[in-house]
Formats: C-alpha cells, structure tokens, sequence
C-alpha cells in the first residue's frame, strides 16, 4: 500500500528541487538553444534513466559503498566533465555538431545515442544527487509497509516532475534562440550555449 499521505506531501518537494537551477536543467536550457527540444528528448531520456537509477541505488545503500570507494566516482565526474568542457569549447567556436550552422542557422545531425549518454552521465555523475536522494527518500518511505511499492511510487513522481521541468528549460532554451536568431548574431548563440555548457562540465567535474 502507497501512503497517499506521504506522497502528497513528496510531490511539492520534488518540483522544488527538479525545478530548481541544477546540472540536468542548464544542459536542458543549451540543448534546447542548439537543437530545439525534439532532439533534447533523447538526452532527457537518459537523463530520467540515470536520475531513477541514482534514487534506486540510493534507496537500497549504493550509495553508501560509492562513498567508501571515491576515486573510481570522482573518476568518473572528471571523464565526464571534460567531455562536456570539450562539448562546450567546441560550441563556442561555432564547430561540432551541437553547434549552430553559421550558413543556414540549423544544427546538424547529432547523435541520439550520445545525447542520451550525456544525460545519463550527468545524472550518474552528480553527487549532490547522490547525497540528496540518501537524505530525500528516507523521510517519505513508511517502514512499516511493503517497501517496493512506496519506492515505485515517488520514483515515477519523481521522474514526472523531473520531466516536466527539464521541458520547460528546454523551452527556454528554445524562446533563447528565437530571441538570438530576430537579431542575425548565429555566433552569440554558439557562445551562449557553449559558455553554458563549459559551466555544467566544470560544475560536474568540480561539484
């Protein structure tokens, strides 16, 4: 049994912290500025999978060992934001595939398959997640109930939400564009977006 009470009280909680400026929503907010938020999808994808993997392995202790053994993650955290540094630099100077076309101001083919791995890296990656999900959940799970279908509960609650809000900053990123596009200056977008993406690559690899 869900205690209908519990999750009443999960779902304001979680749309604070999904909807508040992390990670995962600034690179929602670039890609939505570079590709539009059809090919954002496919990094959001990823990024719900390794968000709900992440509150999983919290729930039952992963967590835990992860800390036990830190320089495999911050490893891990490095790889990954340097990747997404190189994303950026590349973005910057108006190349790579994320970028926007400076002839025909369209992005080229990226990627599904990297996008949802740039999402799921983010997500795995990021250990305030780590550390929130550790002290999130405990509060919302009733210990004297069956376990599984409470955590089944606030994880799709959870994934909704996060969902929710990384549209709304694609579709920031989106208006961004358009704002960008009236005045001719294809090169600012390059710049805003891969100055913002530099940022969740140091943020991830620093956080």
């Amino acid at each position: 049994m869900v205690d209908f009470a519990l999750l009443a009280l999960f779902l304001p909680t979680a749309f604070l912290i999904s909807i508040t400026p992390g990670m995962c929503m600034t690179l929602s907010l670039t890609l939505g500025l570079t590709i539009g938020i059809r090919k954002t999808f496919w990094m959001m994808w990823g990024e719900l999978i390794g968000v709900g993997l992440v509150a999983v392995c919290a729930a039952i202790g992963v967590a835990t060992i992860m800390l036990e053994f830190p320089n495999f993650f911050t490893a891990f955290k490095w790889v990954g934001g340097a990747y997404l540094c190189w994303l950026g630099i590349q973005m910057w100077r108006s190349r790579g595939r994320m970028a926007i076309s400076l002839d025909n101001t369209q992005s080229k083919e990226v990627s599904r398959t990297g996008l949802a791995l740039q999402g799921f890296v983010t997500a795995i990656a990021n250990p305030k997640g780590w550390a929130f999900f550790v002290t999130l959940l405990p509060p919302f799970l009733d210990t004297s109930k069956p376990l599984t279908q409470q955590l089944i509960a606030l994880i799709v609650v959870l994934l909704t939400i996060e969902f929710l809000c990384l549209c709304l900053y694609a579709g920031g990123g989106r208006s961004m564009r358009h704002f960008l596009e009236k005045s001719g200056n294809v090169k600012a977008m390059n710049r805003v977006a891969g100055t913002l993406m530099v940022g969740v690559g140091i943020w991830l690899a620093t956080g």
